[in-house]
């Protein structure tokens, strides 16, 4: 599967990625990524700034929210810190019970798949699609936080699936990107991402077969979810989704569970990414492309052989050392990202994947889509309306 179909196009000269060369993990390493701006980013999610600006959205309770939104994940990635572990997202969330010591399989792959998704919903996820294993996906080695090198990336023998579940991200508190208040987003993203990954995991070990949940560790998300079915490959490098835009974080599953396989999902997406690029001409960081997608990595935290839009995750992560938080801009000015449980917004997204795509990015546009809530509004809106 060369997955061109959701928007990226793997060549011949593809490279799998190591985990040492992601943004995040070159923040402890590399020292054109590392500054005291990026250690007091990573500084403000343990001990919120409180005096730090006096800025809309950056305040002490809009950090003290952020960083309570973080604290269920937080719990599972220091967990085992002394033992050379972050769990979540260096290493498989690893908090597991033994399971059944004989199989007990599904009446059928397709039947195995619908548990799957049932049992994946009651216990808290918004999308759930599955994949194939796909090891071009799977990081060549893992970073230590301990040791700032390689390690290995060990999973078990036989793994034949790749669950992949959503977790919406709060639409209010998105909108007030970029703040801390709107890191609360991806903080609760994370933190109920660990609870339904480590339940669904529990599931399928309890009828006797491997489960490995995975936040950002292990492997790279979107490619698999795109795979899953779950959307498309939008031009500020996210998986955009008919039910949630790009407002979502990823989370996996691997294992050997006999399951049907979901197909790719096309409704439109990168034929409006070619007329819209809004979300470039709205990123601080001059991070994401206005042009045609490429196959060059724009720097060590880019893919090889991969023709895509391609995002600099050296200038993203800049501006979130910059901010003392996670951006979001993108998310919020993506025509894509908008209330769906609303009949006028399904409306648009249908449109929005014919010819008239042009004239729906234009009616967005004219009506303020993208734009941004204060976040002292967020405080004291009523936020139970659209």
């Amino acid at each position: 599967m060369d997955h061109k179909d959701e928007g990226f196009e793997v060549l011949e000269d593809f490279e799998r990625f190591s985990q040492v060369n992601d943004v995040f993990s070159r923040s402890f390493w590399d020292d054109r990524i590392r500054t005291r701006k990026s250690d007091r980013f990573y500084a403000t999610y343990r001990r919120p700034l409180d005096n730090w600006r006096k800025a809309n959205g950056f305040t002490q309770r809009d950090y003290a929210l952020r960083n309570a939104s973080w604290h269920v994940s937080d719990v599972f990635t220091e967990m085992y810190e002394d033992q050379g572990r972050r769990d979540g997202f260096l290493d498989p969330l690893s908090m597991l019970r033994d399971g059944a010591a004989e199989k007990l399989p599904p009446e059928s792959p397709e039947a195995g798949a619908s548990d799957i998704k049932l049992a994946g919903k009651t216990f808290g996820a918004d999308l759930v699609g599955i994949t194939a294993y796909d090891d071009r996906w799977v990081y060549t080695d893992r970073f230590s936080h301990q040791t700032g090198e390689a390690k290995p990336n060990d999973l078990p023998d036989g793994l034949t699936s790749v669950i992949v579940i959503g977790q919406s991200m709060d639409g209010k508190l998105i909108q007030t990107a970029p703040s801390a208040l709107a890191g609360t987003a991806t903080g609760l993203g994370y933190s109920q991402d660990a609870a339904v990954l480590l339940g669904i995991a529990q599931y399928i070990r309890n009828l006797g077969y491997e489960a490995v949940p995975s936040m950002n560790d292990t492997a790279l998300a979107i490619p698999l979810a795109l795979a899953a079915g779950l959307g498309e490959y939008g031009r500020h490098g996210m998986v955009i989704t008919p039910e949630f835009g790009a407002r979502l974080r990823f989370g996996k599953i691997f294992t050997d569970m006999p399951l049907a396989h979901d197909a790719p999902k096309r409704f439109g997406v990168r034929e409006f990414c070619e007329q819209c690029d809004r979300c470039a001409g709205a990123c601080p960081a001059r991070a994401i492309p206005h042009g045609e997608p490429v196959s060059v990595a724009l720097n060590p935290s880019g893919l090889k052989g991969v023709r895509k839009w391609s995002v600099d995750g050296e200038a993203c992560f800049g501006y979130w050392s910059k901010i003392n938080s996670d951006c979001a801009i993108c998310v919020r000015v993506c025509p894509f990202t908008r209330d769906y449980s609303k009949r006028r917004h399904r409306l648009w997204r249908r449109l929005a994947g014919t010819g008239l795509r042009g004239v729906m990015l234009k009616l967005d546009d004219r009506l303020g889509g993208g734009k941004r809530l204060k976040p002292k509004e967020w405080w004291g809106a009523d936020r139970t309306r659209a």
